[in-house]
């Protein structure tokens, strides 16, 4: 009987992790002998997910990667021969295909805001445009996730924080999940293989099955914390969580206190789980058991821990699956990758909406910060220009901001020149402590959840006016 095809058949490093008309656009330029024309993109977003004031940038290392290992195989060229008509020429173009552009990018973890650009990539039309949609798959998901994670993060009060959503995440974007999610801050995870590779601990407590297999619930927590002494976590409310629960729980704490063990904690998964974090607390309390932790779950995001902590709640542990690792309810960043330069030559894309006309030329973004090292201003400059000394407002043109006296720092630098990278992979834990880092020189307004302060991100006056001049052309031209 044959084999069924599935997920894990694919190989994700091939150049077929594309969209097809990215194919069919490579075909025509070769073609035309156009496919060793030298381009720049830049890849940036639009708008803050969920309504905040920050984005962490995630998912670098992974498309630095990727890019690497990107290649057609035999196989993936013998398809494309099947079911598409491009033809034998430039089929075997595709069969010695390598990545061979540079990148320049902010570093994985950076604080990021719209309009600037985060990545620009470099290369000859068709290897710049065959890599966009595995960057963008890469860099949209983990961005939005890993921003969830901050913002919870942000609210948790140092509490732990561990990544339980892989049972909920979009198939095998689960792994991709948990990464994002150690970027943002989370430093443990459900996900067995997620903590293989990523080098975090894999966390785990005990379902209601469980405990429903057996005639009573005290024997089933018996049975497992004989088992499981270390890091041994009950949950509580399969039946009743104070009637039944938490005194089964202190009754085998006590236990395990004879043979020379300790309960890590109980977990509650359903109800008031302020009331109930509160009562269990001085319960376990009462009974001598203050170093038992309360850990909890149940579609938990930032809102929701803010208010149990809010309302007082006791609570050690949060255990957040769905809502972190689908980045709920924003179901995708609004990353987009544009042509900037293309033949030596500065591009941009029109729009009657001035917001959606993008940067021309290869660009640098300078970061402004005060004497405590806060955040100030982003600005947009032309690749060979010092940091300006003022910006001025991207659609506004009455609009500017002095920045003269404010120290800076430029936040693309080249990761991969000619398709062999210029630095060192970074762990992701690294990645995360230089997250939090920079999230920490960003001032409370930017951060809070309900009508955030907006970050300036002004443009140069020379890359201002270039806009200007290249948008009054093509409008000239097309008269």
């Amino acid at each position: 009987m044959p084999r069924m095809q599935h997920t894990s058949d694919a190989d994700l490093t091939s150049a077929l992790y594309t969209d097809m008309y990215q194919l069919s656009m490579a075909h025509s330029h070769y073609n035309y002998n156009r496919h060793n024309e030298q381009v720049a993109f830049d890849y940036f977003y639009r708008k803050q997910p969920y309504n905040g004031g920050f984005t962490i940038f995630s998912g670098l290392g992974e498309v630095l990667a990727l890019l690497q290992e990107f290649k057609f195989s035999s196989d993936d060229i013998d398809w494309l021969h099947r079911t598409t008509n491009f033809n034998d020429e430039f089929l075997e173009f595709l069969r010695d295909f390598r990545f061979k552009g540079t990148v320049y990018s902010m570093r994985e973890g950076e604080v990021v805001f719209p309009q600037e650009p985060l990545v620009r990539v470099q290369g000859n039309l068709v290897e710049a445009q065959l890599v966009e949609t595995a960057l963008l798959n890469y860099l949209n998901f983990q961005s939005l996730i890993a921003t969830k994670a901050a913002r919870i993060k942000q609210v948790a009060r140092g509490a732990v924080l561990s990544e339980f959503g892989l049972r909920r995440a979009q198939g095998v974007g689960g792994m991709l999940a948990t990464r994002a999610a150690i970027t943002g801050g989370f430093t443990s995870t459900s996900n067995v293989l997620g903590a293989k590779v990523y080098g975090v601990p894999a966390v785990g407590t005990i379902a209601h099955a469980y405990i429903q297999s057996y005639d009573d619930e005290l024997t089933a927590f018996r049975d497992f914390a004989k088992v499981n002494p270390q890091g041994c976590v009950l949950l509580v409310d399969t039946y009743d969580t104070l009637k039944i629960g938490v005194p089964n729980a202190i009754t085998v704490a006590k236990e395990m206190e004879q043979q020379g063990h300790k309960l890590m904690g109980i977990r509650l998964d359903s109800g008031d789980l302020a009331y109930l974090a509160k009562q269990a607390r001085q319960m376990l309390d009462a009974a001598g058991l203050s170093y038992v932790k309360i850990v909890v779950s149940n579609q938990l995001d930032e809102y929701i821990v803010k208010s149990l902590f809010d309302q007082g709640a006791p609570i050690d542990i949060f255990g957040v699956g769905t809502s972190l690792v689908t980045g709920k309810p924003d179901a995708a960043l609004d990353g987009v990758y544009k042509l900037s330069m293309a033949d030596g030559e500065p591009r941009l894309k029109l729009s009657e909406n001035i917001k959606k006309t993008t940067l021309p030329g290869l660009k640098q973004v300078y970061r402004y910060h005060d004497d405590a090292g806060n955040f100030i201003a982003d600005a947009v400059a032309l690749e060979n220009e010092a940091a300006p000394e003022a910006i001025h407002h991207p659609y506004e043109p009455d609009k500017r901001m002095t920045l003269k006296g404010y120290s800076s720092q430029p936040l693309l630098q080249p990761v991969m020149k000619h398709g062999e990278l210029t630095i060192t992979p970074t762990p992701i834990l690294e990645v995360a402590d230089y997250a939090a880092e920079r999230l920490s020189k960003l001032t409370d307004e930017y951060k809070r959840f309900e009508n955030p302060h907006i970050y300036k991100v002004g443009l140069s006056k020379k890359l201002y006016d270039l806009r200007t001049e290249l948008r009054n052309k093509y409008k000239k031209d097309s008269l």
